[in-house]
């Protein structure tokens, strides 16, 4: 009887442990069987890095009256750049999507839709949690000027918002192009990836080579369907079956060697993301850098692809993958809110280490991993309500969904104005 007793009082004192079971274990058994589960575990890791980045390499400053002001540990603390090597898995998540929408579009085919029916649905998942989010903020930005936050605080914010949502538009951007990277595919396998290559590595030339002085600054822009179309055409080439492990060697060991090259022959920056100060930035738009990463990362998640799905058979490791899944967009479009969501009340209470003071010490990297945890926190309270952006407004009458597409204009403007 005793030890009856003792089982049900250990039972009872963990109620959220026996919640957690409970929902791996309803995970697990809705997996269907076929599922990828290594495309999903990459994913996964591609959409996490981007809050990590994020809030790793980006801080703030206080200034008078305790407005926020962006600032970026990379401008002082050198150890930071290949860290963004590292955080930046834009390659992998290209790849991923390639990959996915490849299978997708065969499955919507098969049903009889048309392609065009596809891409819609497609781009509408895409486009509701970013009306969404600016839709909010839209609001937000009266009331938190009421409140009395700095109009400076709130144009970094503003930055901040906006910042994740470029990926959108071009990931868009690349999707609308799928069926024609399919049949690229399957006519000519991993060879379609090269054309992109060349494309970006002339305009770098005619960039940052001897003539650098005498071209457009726009010219860079020409980089950006090539750059970011890359790591997606390898995916729709992995879909089709065109991409095997000895592509995938190749591309990891030439990535290599094309990094080390670009880094060491040619002077490239070091960081992946921008640094306040420097005149060159490898990402916006993309340079043959990036491609050479991409081409890293591409490689070895092909390679490794069997081993992370042997992995992920183990249920507790499956069901967070499945939860970040199911929230991509949300943790895209609200990760910088979450931020801004800790870090703007404790601007009230003065300088605070790994918030509001410069980014330019170990001490504040130190600090800085210690609020991680209370961002994410945050992040998961404000995903909580707003992963209803996700599914299909249907409860939603036209004059909201009218109302909605009028504050994120608002925000748009607004946004254009001080970014």
């Amino acid at each position: 009887m005793p030890a009856e007793s003792g089982v049900r009082t250990a039972s009872s004192a963990h109620p959220l442990l026996r919640r957690a079971r409970e929902a791996v274990r309803t995970v697990e058994e809705r997996t269907p069987p076929h599922r990828d589960r290594a495309v999903d575990g990459l994913r996964a890791l591609a959409l996490l890095a981007v809050p990590l980045g994020h809030w790793m390499l980006g801080g703030f400053t206080r200034g008078p009256e305790g407005a926020l002001h962006n600032a970026s540990p990379l401008a002082t603390l050198g150890f930071f750049a290949p860290l963004s090597w590292m955080l930046q898995l834009l390659g992998v998540f290209f790849l991923v999507g390639g990959y996915s929408s490849v299978l997708s579009l065969r499955r919507a085919t098969s049903r009889g839709e048309t392609a065009g029916h596809w891409l819609r649905g497609r781009l509408l998942r895409l486009g509701r949690p970013v009306l969404g989010v600016t839709a909010v903020w839209a609001a937000l930005l009266p009331v938190l000027s009421f409140l009395g936050v700095p109009e400076a605080t709130l144009r970094t914010g503003a930055v901040l918002v906006v910042q994740p949502l470029w990926f959108v538009a071009v990931y868009a951007g690349v999707t609308a192009l799928t069926p024609y990277c399919v049949r690229a595919a399957q006519r000519w396998g991993g060879w379609t990836a090269v054309p992109l290559l060349v494309t970006v590595a002339m305009v770098d030339f005619l960039r940052y080579g001897p003539y650098g002085q005498q071209v457009p600054s726009w010219l860079g822009l020409l980089n950006l369907l090539p750059g970011w179309l890359f790591g997606y055409q390898l995916g729709a080439c992995w879909g089709v079956g065109r991409l095997r492990r000895g592509g995938a060697a190749v591309l990891l060991s030439g990535g290599v060697v094309l990094f080390a090259v670009l880094l060491v022959v040619f002077d490239y920056p070091a960081s992946m993301v921008g640094v306040p100060g420097q005149t060159r930035t490898n990402s916006h738009p993309p340079s043959l850098l990036v491609l050479a990463l991409a081409s890293v990362q591409c490689g070895a998640a092909v390679l490794l692809h069997g081993w992370i799905g042997r992995v992920l058979r183990r249920p507790a490791l499956w069901a967070p993958v499945v939860g970040v899944n199911l929230s991509a967009m949300t943790i895209l479009c609200w990760h910088q809110t979450a931020m801004l969501a800790v870090a703007v009340p404790t601007a009230r209470l003065g300088a605070v280490a790994g918030l509001s003071t410069a980014p330019d010490s170990l001490g504040w990297v130190l600090a800085r991993l210690a609020w991680l945890p209370l961002f994410a926190m945050a992040l998961v309270a404000i995903g909580s309500v707003t992963r209803r952006f996700e599914p299909p407004w249907r409860s939603a009458g036209r004059g909201a969904r009218a109302a909605a597409g009028a504050l994120a204009a608002a925000f748009a403007l607004y946004a254009f104005a001080v970014v």
